[in-house]
This record gives C-alpha cells, structure tokens and sequence, in this order.
C-alpha cells in the first residue's frame, strides 16, 4: 500500500484531515508530519510494532533505540518523567512550546517495549499546530525521530512532495504542511543538576547555560 499525501494548513488544521491521521496512529501506522525544527517520523507511543517498523527504517536497534517523543504540554510530559522539581518546570516553562529536545529520567509510565533498560527519554513539545493537534486527539505523546536526507549537504530535506516520493512505500501518511526547517532541535541533557548541551540546533542553548 502506498502512502497517503495529505494537505494540512498549520495556521488552520482541518479537523477531519487530522482524525484520519490520528485513527492511523492508532491502527499502528507510521506518519511524516511537519515540526518547528525539521519534518519528524512518527507513530503511536503504545504501538510496539510501529516503534520497531520505525527503528528498521531507520536502521536502528529496537533495544537501543535513543527515539524522542512528543507530549502535548508540560502537565503531560511530566507523567513521563521522574524528579520534575519547581526549579525544572520553571526552566521547561521559560522555552516550551519550542525547538527544544530535553533529556530526562524516565518514569515507570514509559512503555517497557522501547527499552526496559533505559532510564532516560527525550521529550519534545513543539511550537507547531499540527503535531500539537494529533497528539491532543491521540490522547498520549508519539514517538518522534527526525527525517534525514542521506546527502550529508542537505541532511534534513524540507520539500514535502520529495519527503513523499522517498517515503512513498515505507509510511502511511505523509502530512503536507509546507515547507520545513533544516535545523534540527537543540538538545539539552537535564538528568543531573546542571543542564549540558547534547547538541546545538534552533533552540537558544543559552537559556541554560
């Protein structure tokens, strides 16, 4: 079955396009939707076999998997996450909704079939409508990895319609919200005291320096 190439305007997401996607998720499929950072692959936090479906596609061991995922807002990424003290929640505040990437302990609520082993997980809240309104009518965060171009020029491809082209026979839908970024999120580790700097992408790193 081939993908779906569905049109959907950020300043205003239809909401029948967006349950058609969102009833996707939920039957396991994987979905290409636009961010505030780059366009991300996605699917169903609670669907193990579209996690692993993504961890082949993207060459990834399902038991080492470093994927990221998404969370509607703070109240629900910190159902996730373990030690979410005053202090943190001040500073996610301060940069959230935004192109941010945080690093955190991971609490027993994650699913057990990312990785039983893994203490940390990445959350990210975009400043984008579109994820922000599926992960509202999903109910639950979805997983999230970033769309790479293997010409390392490139690296992160913008044009929809070719993400489309590459992606045709391996996803279900690919959102068309325009043109993307080509700045992955900034990466910031907040699992001790201090914040360290994992990577330097859009976001301002030195709001927590």
């Amino acid at each position: 079955m081939k993908a779906t190439l569905l049109k959907i305007y950020p300043e205003n997401p239809e909401g029948r396009k967006l349950d058609k996607v969102v009833e996707v998720l939920r039957n396991g499929g994987l979905v290409i939707y636009p961010t505030d950072t780059v366009y991300g692959l996605g699917c169903d936090l609670f669907q193990p076999a579209a996690i692993e479906k993504i961890c082949r596609l993207k060459g990834i061991d399902p038991r080492k998997n470093l994927l990221s995922f998404m969370c509607q807002d703070l109240s629900q990424a910190s159902e996730y996450v373990k030690n979410f003290s005053t202090p943190m929640f001040k500073l996610l505040k301060k940069s959230l909704p935004g192109p941010y990437t945080f690093i955190m302990t991971s609490s027993s609520k994650v699913p057990k079939t990312i990785d039983p082993k893994r203490k940390t997980v990445g959350i990210r809240i975009p400043d984008h409508a579109i994820p922000l309104e599926l992960i509202t009518r999903l109910g639950h965060p979805i997983i999230t990895t970033s769309v790479h171009d293997e010409d390392k020029i490139v690296g992160y491809p913008t044009d929809p319609e070719l993400i489309y082209e590459k992606y045709i026979d391996h996803v279900d839908i690919v959102i068309d919200g325009g043109v993307g970024g080509n700045l992955p999120s900034t990466v910031i580790d907040l699992t001790s005291d201090t914040p360290a700097l994992v990577r330097e992408g859009k976001g301002d790193a030195s709001l927590f320096q």
